[in-house]
């Protein structure tokens, strides 16, 4: 589309005129972004990236690399264990953001944002979120719900339990329960 967006000329939005890439043959790449602080990720992180690679061509998940706050892991790590935990997966890229969400996904041709919902307290934030990412760039955010087995998880969780000697070893892929291990084992 050039010029300005069926959105803001007023008319009702064709399917196929969001971003989305080519391929060579001339269709379509339906991609996505998922992304998080994933500090560390756990196993319903990757419950919805499984989930959302089924669905779509390409899965993004994205770290955030402004991140405000200090993490247990730096971005280089996190994206680390994010690449051993997805490798059988060819469909899913890792990498990082700086700035808006927005800007990360127009410079890919990315036409939505992955959201995992654990329980309607999530909601409230991710919709205001999502509203702004449409009001500024039309990207749309898919919500999935959590599986029942991870709709308790946090990564604050994780590490806390995991801080206090507390066994996490079924809340987190094995990689990143041996990184964890290895951060917090006594001096």
């Amino acid at each position: 589309m050039r010029g300005g967006s069926a959105v803001t000329e007023g008319r009702v939005p064709v399917f196929g005129e969001t971003a989305v890439g080519e391929t060579a043959a001339g269709g379509t790449v339906r991609r996505v972004v998922y992304p998080g602080s994933f500090d560390p990720v756990t196993n319903g992180h990757l419950d919805i990236i499984v989930r959302a690679a089924r669905l779509h061509d390409e899965v993004f998940v994205v770290v955030g690399a402004n991140l405000a706050k200090e993490g247990l892991f730096s971005v280089d790590e996190r994206l680390a264990m994010l690449r051993e935990v997805t490798r059988g997966q060819p469909n899913v890229r890792v990498d990082k953001f700086r700035g808006l969400l927005v800007e990360f996904c127009k410079a890919n041709h990315i036409s939505a944002i992955v959201k995992g919902l654990r329980a309607v307290s999530d909601f409230e934030y991710e919709m205001e979120m999502a509203q702004m990412n449409y009001r500024l760039e039309e990207i749309e955010t898919l919500f999935m719900t959590a599986n029942p087995l991870y709709s308790f998880l946090r990564s604050s969780l994780v590490k806390e339990i995991a801080r206090y000697g507390g066994d996490v070893s079924s809340l987190v892929p094995e990689p990143v329960f041996k990184q964890l291990q290895e951060r917090l084992a006594a001096p």
